[in-house]
């Protein structure tokens, strides 16, 4: 019995040693912990506080920077919306000369195509014309001219061809052209004005002559804008009528023809029937002189008509050259 309680004290006092011993270390390892906790949380804390004040600062600089950034474009969006005005503006006077470039490439082209074809007509009709004209025939060189046009008469009638292609494609350019020989003549006794088939323009006027005045020429000019009477595409009738009313002996008188085709009748037949009212006297001189102005409306059209166009040209140019005149064709159908 003495012997297993002696024992079992000696085991029990080591044990308690130890864990004694186990207890004391971690009570100290927990307060060295403590004690080196507050230190590490103010470093910490002192080192964001200095991490905040740099982004603050930087923060105020970018700040900074986009007020002046703002201001920059608040003076540069003037600038641009100038910019961009005047580049639309550089565009359409591109896209405009594009057009004027391609109009004239256009005009040359047509030109040409004009150009050749009165060529052939002039050969093709070459033959006719001489017979027509005579072989003799020599043109007067002692003529007084403005531009090439006889400006000796007194009195002054136009026969205007009124039909649709006229009309709807080269109106403007023959009024140009009536203001432009009007101007040839600063003054004259008379004035007339009718379509090719022999209709006035003013029945106030039917069969005499309108006043020229400053006010009634600007008159006719704009009359013309709008006159549209019925037209068969002959001249013939028109320049029938003037002579057989207006010619009295004397009185020095001009027609100017303005028209685009001539589309019936035999060019030989209206030739004859000008000489026989618009006769010459002994020294070959004709009652009236006839000149003519030739539109290029059928070269231009490209519907195949433009046939019509060189026979009107063939008959102006014989009418022209045989009762004293001049015949002036065009090469384009805009003002």
């Amino acid at each position: 019995m003495k012997r297993h309680r002696r024992g079992l004290q000696v085991f029990s006092i080591s044990f308690l040693d130890v864990v004694c011993s186990a207890f004391g270390a971690i009570i100290l390892v927990l307060v060295l912990s403590k004690t080196g906790e507050p230190r590490v949380l103010e470093k910490l804390g002192a080192d964001l506080q200095g991490v905040v004040a740099d982004l603050q600062q930087k923060l105020y600089e970018i700040r900074g920077e986009t007020q002046v950034l703002n201001r920059d474009l608040e003076r540069k969006q003037p600038q641009l919306s100038q910019s961009r005005e005047n580049l639309a503006r550089l565009l359409q006077d591109l896209s405009v000369k594009r057009g004027e470039y391609e109009d004239t490439s256009e005009q040359l082209e047509t030109q040409r195509l004009i150009a050749g074809k009165l060529a052939s007509a002039r050969q093709s009709l070459s033959e006719e014309m001489r017979r027509l004209l005579g072989s003799d025939y020599r043109r007067k060189a002692d003529d007084t001219t403005v531009g090439g046009i006889p400006a000796d008469s007194q009195y002054i009638i136009f026969i205007i061809d009124t039909s649709a292609s006229m009309f709807n494609y080269s109106w403007g350019l023959m009024q140009k052209k009536v203001e432009e020989t009007l101007d040839i003549y600063p003054a004259v006794k008379g004035i007339q004005v009718m379509n090719d088939m022999g209709q006035y323009m003013y029945s106030q006027y039917s069969g005499r002559w309108i006043p020229d005045t400053p006010a009634r020429r600007k008159a006719i000019l704009r009359r013309l804008a709008s006159w549209n009477p019925f037209s068969n595409s002959s001249p013939v009738e028109g320049i029938t009528v003037a002579i057989r009313t207006f010619y009295e002996p004397g009185k020095p008188i001009s027609l100017y023809v303005l028209g685009d085709e001539f589309s019936t009748g035999s060019i030989e037949q209206v030739v004859k029937t000008v000489d026989r009212f618009n006769r010459a006297d002994k020294d070959g001189k004709r009652l009236v002189r006839i000149h003519a102005v030739g539109f290029p409306v059928q070269f231009q059209r490209g519907d195949g008509q433009d046939a019509t166009g060189v026979r009107f040209a063939a008959l102006m140019r014989i009418l022209c050259a045989r009762n004293g005149g001049t015949f002036v064709g065009l090469n384009r159908i805009s003002p």
